[in-house]
């Protein structure tokens, strides 16, 4: 897989559009980032997961998900080796990444902290 696979998929799915944040490219859905190419240089594309999914990823395929280093990893952020990612195992990861976002701009936002 290349960073263009990469691109095309996240490209393919509903209302996804291609952004930019702090210089990397991203893919959003909603206005709200789902995946990124930030890590591109060192051969990853990132996902924006749970850190339950994260967990199942990295368990079923360490060859090709691990966790960002530090804080982001432990939200959920996840590298995929695009090296060693068939285009089915991206586009399954890619679109589990979309699914998440979609469903979470579904869900009201919240406007600060109750007290």
């Amino acid at each position: 897989m290349t960073a263009s696979d990469f691109r095309e998929i996240a490209l393919s799915f509903d209302g996804a559009e291609e952004g930019s944040h702090m210089g990397a490219v991203d893919f959003r859905v909603g206005g709200r980032i789902f995946a990124t190419l930030a890590s591109v240089n060192e051969g990853f594309g990132n996902l924006m997961l749970t850190p339950e999914i994260q967990a199942e990823f990295v368990a079923d395929a360490p060859e090709v998900f691990l966790p960002v280093a530090g804080g982001w990893g432990r939200m959920g952020v996840t590298h995929l080796r695009l090296s060693k990612a068939s285009r089915d195992v991206v586009a399954g990861a890619v679109k589990t990444a979309w699914q998440l976002r979609v469903g979470r701009n579904a869900q009201p936002r919240s406007r600060g902290r109750k007290r």
